[in-house]
């Protein structure tokens, strides 16, 4: 009786929300068929690439507690594996699968140290790393004389065989992939858990939540998929150097997208970026103040709207119900 009563509320649920969703891309990947502008086709494929990486950072800042810097190191590992392995004749989707268990690899093994800190510190701790590794792929060449820019520069061998509309279709199943995964871890007992955890690790541990586990399994989650767009990017760039492989511009970005829309919201991200993309072209004239420009952005949001704009309507809608629940009373 109890499991026929769950499915009688949550399956038409997720069919009315997701059902939508899915008519939604599929006319999306219909775009390139039906001859969209291939400027269009770019702002869709950024789009899909910044909600991905987005929702990842929103599951760990917004759900998990986890204030985590460095993105960029799972973005940059995932797109130099990518590059790396088509010098040694590794074929490019195979690179992308290999780029994201890198990312994950690494997030499992920075987590030992740097989950004994938290807060601030947790975030000073892994904003280093992208920076550390920006340094090492400066320094070090993985596959003799770089053939591109700077340091460990290199370009994607084979990409002549992968079209635009491949690389934009990538970036389309990554994004509503992350959303549906969004929508299913937070509605699992690892949603709750990791709930559980933001608002209080202790008395989450006291109450049977295996913090340590949980924290874990969202962060080497999260570095894979941000590692997959991150791939995927880079996959459609064609070449790879660690300036911007390992470049603050990407934790900016994300953060942006997150808390522009609201952090610790499933549709903030989607908000968020759809602003993102539009300020990245808008800002593309000032491209040497442009970071600086976002930066600002980012700290005026902050002050002024710290739950965003998805954050704010919802305020404002229970706001309202509760007003008028009070005037009928």
């Amino acid at each position: 009786m109890v499991v026929r009563r769950k499915m009688k509320v949550t399956m038409p649920r997720l069919r009315g929300v997701l059902t939508p969703l899915i008519a939604v891309a599929v006319v999306l990947a219909l775009f390139p068929i039906i001859g969209v502008p291939r400027i269009w086709l770019l702002y869709l494929f950024l789009f899909f690439t910044y909600l991905t990486m987005a929702n990842m950072w929103n599951l760990l800042a917004g759900y998990s507690g986890l204030i985590s810097l460095c993105p960029a190191a799972f973005i940059g590992l995932a797109g130099y594996t990518l590059a790396i392995g088509t010098w040694f004749d590794l074929p490019w989707y195979l690179g992308i699968i290999a780029g994201g268990i890198v990312a994950a690899a690494f997030a499992a093994l920075i987590s030992f140290p740097v989950f004994r800190l938290k807060g601030i510190y947790f975030a000073i701790g892994t904003l280093v790393l992208p920076e550390v590794l920006r340094f090492v792929f400066t320094i070090w060449a993985p596959i003799g004389e770089p053939v591109y820019g700077g340091g460990a520069g290199y370009t994607v061998k084979g990409i002549a065989e992968v079209s635009g509309v491949q690389t934009y279709w990538l970036a389309l199943a990554i994004g509503v992939a992350s959303i549906f995964l969004m929508r299913y871890i937070l509605r699992s007992k690892l949603g709750s858990g990791l709930a559980a955890i933001r608002d209080n690790d202790s008395t989450a541990a006291s109450c049977g939540v295996n913090v340590f586990n949980l924290k874990l399994f969202s962060f080497v989650i999260a570095a894979f998929i941000t590692g997959i767009a991150g791939a995927i990017f880079y996959l459609y760039q064609g070449y790879i150097e660690p300036v911007s492989a390992f470049s603050v511009r990407w934790l900016v970005i994300i953060m942006l997208a997150t808390v522009i829309g609201g952090e610790g919201t499933e549709e903030g991200p989607v908000v968020g970026t759809i602003i993102v993309v539009f300020l990245y072209f808008l800002l593309a004239r000032y491209a040497e103040i442009s970071l600086i420009i976002q930066g600002v952005i980012l700290v005026g949001i902050m002050l002024l709207a710290p739950q965003g704009i998805m954050g704010s309507l919802r305020r404002t809608r229970i706001y309202r119900s509760l007003l008028q629940l009070a005037t009928r009373r």
